[in-house]
């Protein structure tokens, strides 16, 4: 039986809709956790939910516990996630408050701990990431979008990238010569290390600005903060399609 867990991102640090009956204070070998781990119902199915940035979005990208996060996970059952990441939009195309569900990944970041497999070996450990994202998930969610009409792109190369600062205009002009089409920070290694732990992982990407230099508009939190609201509105609806088909 799939055990389902949503990893909440920058605007989604909670389910609104979830009737918890259960929270636990999980330690892992890793270290702690972004936050207490949380079991409950939703939309008629099990589903435990983790806040990547912590309860009150406190934690930045650069020091999330990825591994903690993960272990964690793992050690209650799961098998399948739904991470959701706020993310700039590189494509012209991209607005603000769409939805972007990734097909590919680029790791920019350079100082975060990025694997399980690295002590105490028996052998070195190689996985296996072609395809970094469950194929069979992303298909459920681009299913749901489809026939919910949405704004919405079935696939695209996320590139993530260190922060916590924004990027230059010229750094995106770079990853768009490398065919990256959205940027942010917390993409890597969270699916290296889902794959890593043979999960099923997929994600669903919040375009929350136009990334630097692709308008004449500063970018501000409570500009990101504005245009999220948007696009969380979306990723629930999403998510309350999708869920019952996992």
């Amino acid at each position: 039986m799939t055990k389902l867990a949503i990893i909440g991102g920058t605007g989604l640090t909670s389910l609104d809709d979830i009737n918890i009956t259960r929270k636990e204070v999980v330690q892992s070998p890793f270290g702690h956790p972004s936050g207490i781990l949380q079991t409950g119902e939703l939309f008629g199915t099990e589903v435990l939910f983790l806040p990547r940035h912590g309860a009150s979005h406190t934690i930045p990208p650069h020091k999330v516990n990825y591994r903690a996060n993960l272990w964690v996970l793992k050690h209650a059952g799961v098998d399948t996630i739904i991470a959701v990441n706020a993310v700039g939009g590189i494509d012209s195309d991209l607005e603000a408050g769409q939805i972007v569900i990734p097909d590919q990944i680029i790791d920019y970041t350079t100082s975060r701990t990025n694997t399980f497999f690295e002590e105490g070996l028996k052998e070195v450990v190689h996985v296996d990431f072609t395809e970094p994202y469950c194929a069979d998930l992303r298909e459920k969610i681009i299913s749901v979008c489809a026939e919910q009409s949405l704004r919405f792109k079935d696939k695209g190369t996320y590139a993530a990238t260190e922060g916590p600062r924004l990027e230059s205009a010229q750094e995106i002009n770079r990853l768009e010569r490398d065919g990256c089409n959205i940027v942010g920070m917390t993409g890597m290694p969270e699916a290296g290390l889902a794959r890593e732990l043979d999960i099923c992982y997929a994600c669903i990407a919040v375009v929350a600005n136009q990334a630097a230099g692709r308008s004449d508009e500063k970018i501000t939190m409570d500009m990101i903060a504005n245009n999220l609201n948007d696009g969380i509105k979306t990723v629930r609806k999403v998510l309350s399609k999708v869920i019952p088909t996992i």
